[in-house]
């Protein structure tokens, strides 16, 4: 119950009455208008009087005003009436739209315009590789960190975009990555070094990415629920769409702008990102609002609550458990961070190894879209393979060998530079980039319980950023000392050949220790059932020949 008391009025003869009635007194009819709130008048019923004696009507919502006489002269004293169910109401967001509705379609454009404009520009590149190294006048290792940054960036911010996500929702996280991708090139355009390109082009722009494209994700798997698999298969074309775009379209700008002037344009390109994240209106769901408590009062030693308060937070995003306990995860992660270590190698340094060896610019920069344009047929087939029941319990083991082939296709791009040896090898490339990039995160599903997935998925995508940022400035460092490309791409089949022998059988030996595991409970069951019927039956006990199947 609140009570809100209006101040007293002047003192006025009842004989003459009130002399200004639009200011209301008590014994007017509008002093109910005059000092009660707007959103408290509540007109009286037929048969309401003027007297302040009138009983008020029953109570309601906000119940009608009930005025008193006092010694001093007049009061008003307003009851309101304040349900907890009111304010669950009126902190309730509005749901715009339904799941599985027409506009999870336009939702779903969205995102694939949203992931090609994101995830598919760091494949581009490596065609500006050779002009900021010569603008900058800097190593093949300096120049590699600009894309290693970027990068990393883009994957190791996910716990971040997940806290933002939480806090303002989906539209609005996408939209602030459109407008820190859009600043971040359009800064990186006045770069007068290196380091600043670092920060700009880099970091504010991989930062933005991040925010745009994993908001997408996100605000797909509310949008659909019964073809939520479909809907993930064609949000993944967007990718293959950008790595087949991007680089034609950068070949085309730095031929007439420059890279200054290329990456201005591609400034008001990532404002692209902030119609898509618009579009991604709030969905309506059958989960009830929380209703929000009284804080806790605060602890006798702050310092040791924020340390707390940390810690609950790292635990939620970061799962550093499951990686000490579970052995499948811990063993999965080591193998793609050493695997990431060679991966993204050919993104960088294979426009420049064409270029190197005298193939046309126009034809290096078309070696890139041909991986492209392959994965928007190859990764929706993949996916569809991968997600048949009977390949359910080798998905790890597809995994490796999708590894295993993209490590062993590097050495034959090492072998020869000429143009129609490298389009073969991008074709094949396509097969294991497809394939890895449907079973990545598939297989991450089959390992880890998904009530834990989404911390599981934060860690991993922060030790994998690590490796996307240590791994083109070690290849630009053995480049400058080697002064040879061929070496790039023996680094690169190092990394994964070894990674996908070392998944292997490392799921190959927990396979078998999971199956004698098995084997032996099944035993230890068994043996207790047959001790059991021998205690309880009349004149029961063991044969040899029971003793002979238990022991096997």
């Amino acid at each position: 119950m609140a009570s809100y008391l209006l101040p007293k009025p002047r003192a006025v003869d009842p004989e003459r009455g009130n002399q200004n009635p639009e200011r209301g007194h008590p014994g007017c009819a509008n002093f109910r208008h005059a000092n009660v709130p707007r959103r408290l008048r509540q007109e009286p019923g037929p048969g309401a009087g003027r007297s302040p004696a009138t009983p008020a009507a029953p109570p309601q919502a906000w119940p009608l005003p009930h005025p008193t006489e006092s010694r001093g002269g007049w009061k008003a004293a307003v009851t309101v009436t304040v349900r907890p169910w009111q304010h669950q109401q009126q902190r309730m967001p509005q749901a715009l739209e339904r799941a599985d509705g027409s506009w999870a379609w336009v939702v779903l454009l969205a995102t694939v315009v949203s992931q090609g404009l994101t995830l598919g520009f760091p494949t581009c590149i490596g065609i500006f590789f050779t002009e900021l190294q010569w603008e900058f006048q800097a190593s093949n290792s300096e120049t590699s960190w600009f894309p290693s940054i970027l990068t990393a960036v883009v994957h190791m911010a996910g716990p971040l975009c997940s806290i933002l996500v939480v806090r303002f929702g989906c539209r609005g996280t996408a939209m602030l990555g459109g407008v820190l991708a859009s600043l971040g090139m359009v800064a990186g355009s006045f770069s007068r070094s290196l380091s600043q390109l670092y920060f700009t082009a880099g970091f504010i722009t991989g930062l933005g990415m991040c925010f745009s494209f994993q908001s997408s994700i996100t605000v797909l798997g509310f949008y659909f629920v019964r073809r939520r698999v479909l809907a993930n298969a064609l949000a993944s074309m967007g990718v293959s769409l950008g790595i087949t775009l991007w680089p034609l379209l950068s070949r085309y700008l730095l031929e007439d702008l420059g890279w200054r002037g290329t990456f201005l344009v591609f400034g008001g390109v990532f404002l692209h990102c902030c119609i898509c994240g618009a579009v991604m209106r709030p969905v309506a769901t059958s989960v009830a609002p929380e209703t929000k408590e009284c804080p806790p009062p605060p602890p006798k030693t702050p310092v040791l609550g924020c340390l707390a308060a940390c810690g609950q937070t790292i635990q939620r995003h970061l799962a550093f458990d499951i990686l000490r306990h579970n052995t499948g995860y811990r063993v999965y992660t080591l193998g793609v961070m050493w695997s990431i270590l060679g991966f993204p190698l050919p993104h960088v340094f294979l426009v420049p190894y064409a270029m190197r060896h005298r193939v046309d610019e126009q034809q290096a920069a078309l070696l890139i879209s041909i991986i492209g344009f392959s994965n928007i047929f190859l990764r929706p087939l993949a996916g569809l393979v991968a997600g048949r029941r009977a390949f359910a319990s080798h998905r790890k083991y597809l995994f490796s060998l999708a590894v295993l082939l993209n490590g062993l296709t590097n050495l034959v791009c090492a072998a020869s530079a000429d143009f129609w040896v490298l389009v073969g090898y991008c074709l094949v490339y396509s097969v294991s980039m497809s394939g890895i990039g449907a079973l990545v995160f598939q297989v991450l599903m089959d390992i880890v319980p998904m009530d834990r997935f989404p911390s599981a998925l934060g860690l991993f995508t922060v030790l994998d950023g690590l490796a996307f940022l240590i791994s083109p400035p070690l290849a630009g460092l053995l480049l400058d000392s080697t002064n040879n490309f061929s070496y790039v791409f023996y680094m690169s089949s190092f990394f994964l050949i070894s990674a996908a022998l070392f998944m292997g059988s490392s799921f190959y030996s927990l396979q078998k220790k999971e199956q004698q595991g098995k084997q032996a409970v099944e035993t230890d069951a068994l043996e207790q059932d047959l001790f059991l019927e021998g205690k309880d039956g009349s004149g029961k006990q063991w044969c040899p020949e029971i003793m002979y199947v238990t022991s096997v």
